[in-house]
C-alpha cells in the first residue's frame, strides 16, 4: 500500500474538492454495502477496524482485547483479511509453514499470540475459526457486511484524526461517518488527539474509551542514548520514530517505506551498510521484523526492533461491555 497522500490530513482543498465527484460515488457505494445482512457464525465475532485507510492501531489493539478475553477465561481466534498475502483462503496460519508473502505480516504477528485464520470471504473464515476457539476476534472488516459483529470498535489514531472528513479518494474516510456511526458499538482513540476529540466524535452516544502504545521496557532501556537509523513500512511511520524519541533514541537518519513494504534483499545490505559506515544502530518495527526475517535472517543479528503494546486506560470497562454483547 502506498502512503496516504498529505492532503488528506490537511483542510479541504483543490486536490480534495476536484476528486469529490469520486468520493461522493465511492462514498454511496461503500454506505449501500455495509447496510447489507451478513452470515452469522457459530460463535461471536468481535471485529476491530478503523474508519479511515492506513494504519490506526488496530493490531496491537486485536492482540490486547484478545489477552483482556483470556483473563475472562474466553479462547480467542484471530480473523484476518491476509493483506498483502497471496492465499485467498481460509486457512489456519502456522508460523513454521507460511511467510508473510502467503498470509501477510500481520497475520503473522497474531499467530505468535492465538490461533489465526486467514481468509478473503470473512464468513468461511468464521467457520473455520470457530473450530479453534470460542470468541473470533477479526483484525479489520468494519466496513465488511459479509459477517455479522456482536461487537464493533472502531481505532482511531488521535495523532492523525478523520483528516479531512472526505471519502476516498478525496480523503481517507473508508465510508461516509454517517454510515458507519450506527454501526460501532464503541470507540477506542489511540495516543494523544491533537485537537478535544468532541470536534469529529458522533453526536450519537457511543462510549469513547483510551489507550497508549507502550513500548518495552527493556528494549527502551537498551536504545536510550544510542544513535539509530530508523526505518518502518507502516501506515504511519512518524509515530513510531516519536516513539524511538520518547524512549531516548538519536534518530540521526530515517527511512520511511509503504505501508507493508516488502524489504529486498539489496535494499537491506545497502540500508546496513549505511548504517556501519555511520556507526549508526539500525532500529525498525515488529511487523517490519516479520518480512526481514524471511528474506535477511542474518540482517537481524545487526538490526534492532523495539515492540510495543497498548495499555489501556479504561480496559476493565471496554472488556465489560464487550463481554455484555459476546455473553
Amino acid at each position: 500500500m502506498r502512503r496516504a497522500p498529505g492532503f488528506w490530513w490537511e483542510p479541504v482543498g483543490l486536490a480534495a474538492m476536484c476528486l469529490s465527484p469520486l468520493a461522493a460515488l465511492y462514498g454511496f457505494i461503500a454506505g449501500w454495502r455495509m447496510k447489507q445482512s451478513g452470515s452469522r457464525a457459530k460463535i461471536p465475532v468481535i471485529c476491530i477496524g478503523n474508519l479511515v485507510a492506513g494504519g490506526a492501531g488496530k493490531t496491537p489493539s486485536a492482540l490486547k482485547i484478545a489477552a483482556l478475553l483470556r483473563q475472562r477465561g474466553k479462547s480467542p481466534v484471530f480473523l484476518s483479511r491476509g493483506y498483502g498475502g497471496r492465499l485467498a483462503g481460509p486457512v489456519r496460519v502456522d508460523s513454521s509453514l507460511h511467510a508473510s508473502a502467503e498470509v501477510g505480516d500481520e497475520a503473522i504477528l497474531l499467530a505468535s499470540q492465538a490461533p489465526t485464520v486467514v481468509a478473503r470471504d470473512r464468513a468461511a473464515g468464521a467457520k473455520l475459526a470457530s473450530r479453534f476457539g470460542d470468541v473470533i476476534v477479526m483484525d479489520d472488516g468494519l466496513q465488511n457486511p459479509t459477517l455479522e459483529k456482536q461487537f464493533s470498535l472502531a481505532v482511531v489514531d488521535a495523532g492523525q484524526g478523520l483528516g479531512n472528513g472526505r471519502c476516498l479518494p478525496a480523503g481517507p474516510l473508508r465510508a461516509p461517518l454517517r454510515d458507519q456511526w450506527p454501526l460501532i458499538d464503541a470507540c477506542l482513540v489511540i495516543g494523544e488527539a491533537k485537537d478535544d476529540v468532541a470536534e469529529w466524535r458522533p453526536s450519537i452516544p457511543m462510549p469513547i474509551y483510551h489507550a497508549r502504545l507502550v513500548p518495552d521496557t527493556y528494549q527502551s532501556n537498551a536504545l536510550n542514548g544510542l544513535k539509530i537509523y530508523a526505518f518502518a513500512g507502516i501506515g504511519r511511520p512518524e509515530k513510531f520514530f516519536d516513539t524511538l524519541r520518547s524512549v531516548g533514541a538519536l534518530i540521526i537518519r530515517a527511512d520511511t517505506f509503504p505501508d507493508h513494504h516488502r524489504y529486498q534483499s539489496a535494499e537491506l545490505a545497502a540500508l546496513l551498510t549505511t548504517a556501519r559506515e555511520e556507526l549508526l544502530v539500525p532500529v525498525t518495527t515488529a511487523k517490519d521484523a516479520v518480512k526481514i526475517r524471511e528474506v535477511a535472517t542474518d540482517a537481524m543479528q545487526t538490526i534492532r526492533v523495539l515492540d510495543v503494546t497498548l495499555a489501556f486506560d479504561e480496559g476493565d470497562e471496554l472488556i465489560n461491555e464487550i463481554m455484555k454483547k459476546i455473553s
